[in-house]
């Protein structure tokens, strides 16, 4: 079971930016640097949607609809994953999740809303 903790969201203005933080549960702080980690978001309405993952190397791969303007990483250190979203669009509002990819155990997510 993996319940991650995200914090960070808000209202903000198109064009605006926001980052997101993702905290690991103790049951994972020793395994945390060897999964692949990803950041999800769901719109009402719609599916939940894979927006960017990043592996243990720090290799990282993005939706199409975020490239060039989200950017994950990750600190094994402190355990957490970030999500650093700029140029922030009115679709680009939803509740985001973090998680291990191929996980199906979602935390509550950070809701994100973009004025238009």
């Amino acid at each position: 079971q993996v319940h991650l903790v995200e914090s960070g969201g808000g209202l903000v203005q198109f064009g605006g930016s926001l980052r997101l933080s993702c905290a690991a549960p103790r049951s994972i702080l020793s395994s945390f640097r060897l999964f692949t980690m990803g950041w999800y978001r769901q719109a009402p309405g719609k599916q939940r949607d894979l927006v960017a993952r990043i592996t243990t190397e720090g290799i990282t791969d993005y939706a199409d609809s975020v490239k060039g303007r989200f950017t994950i990483s990750r600190d094994n250190g402190k355990k957490k994953v970030y999500l650093q979203m700029n140029a922030l669009k009115p679709e680009d509002t939803a509740v985001y999740y973090c998680n291990v990819v191929g996980s199906s155990d979602w935390g509550q997510g950070t809701q994100v809303t973009v004025s238009s």
